[in-house]
C-alpha cells in the first residue's frame, strides 16, 4: 500500500481528481486481504489492485461514473453471481469494495508523513467520503462532528494495534441509552512502516536479495565490515549501505528491531557472523537466517553455545538459509531467501498448493 499512498498523495498535491477503491470484505478464496486498493485517475490511469485483475475493469467503470458525479457505492462481486463470470472473478472468492472520489480534505499527506518517519497509522474513511489519519494519540482530519471524531479515532486505534484493516462500527451510547455519537459503519486502513531486511554481508548473494527484498517493501539495510564491499553503487535498491562490524551496528538498533524484521546473515566468517547472530536471535526479529553448508552450520552452532545462545534462541535460527527450491546462484538464492521470510511472516507451509488442501489465499 505504500505506493498507493505515495501515488495517492501526489495526485491530490496536483489538483488531479481521482477514486479509490478498497476491499471492505473477503469471503472464500480472495486474492486480497481488506484494506487493499487501487486509484483510479480521472486521466484513466490506474495503480494498485483488488483483485489480482479480476474485476479491475469493472471497478474502473464504477470509478469513472463516481468521478462524474455519482455517490460513492458498495459492490459486491462473487464466484457465484453471473456478473462474476462476466467480470472474470473466477477464482472462488467472494469481494466487497467501496469506491469513491477522494477529495482534498482526505489527510494523506499525514498518512505518508507518518509512514515515511516509521509511525503506525491509519485512514478512516466513512462511505459518504470524507476522512481521518489517526495514530501516536492525535486526529488530522473531521468527520463533521467533534463527537463523531472521537469515537471514530477510538475504534481505529483499536484496529492499528492490531496492524488490522476492515470495517468497524463507531459511536457510543450514554448513561441514558441516547447516542453520544450516530453510529456509522467505517472502513479502517492501518499502515505500519515498511519491514525491515538486515543483510550482514555484502558479497554478491547479497545484492539479489536486497533487490529483491526492496521490490517486496522492505526497508533494506545492507552491513559489511569491508569498505571495497560496502559500496552503496553495489546496491542501488537498498535504503542504507553502512560500513561497520556487524554485531555493533546491529547494538546500535537493537531498539529498532521487531517481529517483522528480517536478519540475514551472509557473511561466511564466524568472527563476524556469530557476534551478529548472537544479537540477533535474541532480539525480537522475527526471522533469522545464516548461509552456509550443514558443515558451516555444525561449527556455527557450536560458537553460538560458546558464546552463551541458549537452546531456545538457537531453534530460532534458520540455517542453512532459504527454502529448497533447487536454485544455483545469488539470484535464485535470493529468490529462495525471501520466500522463507514471507512464508515465515505470513505462516506458509512452504509446499507446493497442489499438496495443501483448501482454500488458495488464507481467510
Amino acid at each position: 500500500m505504500r505506493h498507493i499512498i505515495d501515488q495517492a498523495v501526489a495526485w491530490q498535491r496536483s489538483g488531479i481528481r481521482f477514486a479509490m477503491a478498497t476491499v471492505l470484505r473477503t469471503w472464500g478464496s480472495a486474492p486480497h486481504a481488506p484494506g487493499a486498493s487501487m486509484l483510479v485517475g480521472e486521466d484513466g490511469r490506474i495503480v494498485g489492485s483488488v483483485s489480482g485483475g479480476c474485476v479491475e475493469s469493472a471497478v474502473c467503470a464504477i470509478a469513472e461514473e463516481v468521478l462524474a458525479g455519482a455517490p460513492p457505492t458498495v459492490e459486491r462481486w462473487g464466484v457465484g453471481d453471473e456478473d462474476a463470470f462476466e467480470v472474470g472473478l473466477t477464482c472462488g472468492g467472494t469481494i466487497e469494495v467501496l469506491i469513491r472520489e477522494v477529495g482534498p480534505e482526505v489527510p494523506l499527506g499525514r498518512i505518508a508523513a507518518d509512514l515515511a518517519a516509521g509511525v503506525p497509522v491509519a485512514l478512516v474513511t466513512p462511505v459518504g467520503g470524507g476522512g481521518l489519519a489517526v495514530g501516536g494519540g492525535t486526529v488530522t482530519g473531521s468527520l463533521g462532528d467533534p463527537q463523531a471524531d472521537r469515537a471514530a479515532a477510538q475504534a481505529a486505534e483499536g484496529m492499528l494495534g492490531r496492524a488490522a484493516s476492515g470495517l468497524v462500527t463507531s459511536g457510543n451510547a450514554a448513561a441514558n441509552g441516547t447516542a453520544c455519537a450516530p453510529e456509522r459503519e467505517l472502513l479502517v486502513q492501518s499502515f505500519a512502516p515498511r519491514p525491515q531486511l538486515l543483510i550482514f554481508g555484502a558479497a554478491e548473494f547479497a545484492r539479489p536479495l536486497a533487490d529483491i527484498g526492496a521490490a517486496l517493501g522492505h526497508r533494506v539495510t545492507v552491513c559489511d565490515a569491508r569498505p571495497a564491499f560496502a559500496a552503496p553503487e553495489r546496491f542501488p535498491m537498498a535504503d542504507e549501505v553502512v560500513t561497520d562490524r556487524p554485531d555493533r551496528w546491529f547494538r546500535t538498533r537493537e531498539d529498532l528491531v521487531d517481529a517483522t524484521t528480517a536478519v540475514c546473515v551472509l557473511t561466511h566468517d564466524h568472527r563476524f557472523d556469530v557476534p551478529v547472530l548472537a544479537l540477533a536471535l535474541r532480539s525480537r526479529a522475527g526471522y533469522v537466517g545464516a548461509m552456509g553448508s550443514r558443515r558451516t552450520h555444525e561449527d556455527r552452532l557450536a560458537r553460538l553455545r560458546a558464546a552463551g545462545a541458549t537452546e531456545a534462541e538457537i531453534a530460532r535460527l534458520r540455517s542453512p538459509i532459504g527454502l529448497d527450491l533447487g536454485g544455483r546462484g545469488p539470484e535464485e538464492t535470493a529468490v529462495s531467501i525471501m520466500a522463507e521470510i514471507v512464508a515465515v511472516r505470513r505462516g506458509g507451509s512452504g509446499l507446493p498448493l497442489t499438496l495443501r488442501p483448501g482454500p488458495v489465499h488464507r481467510v
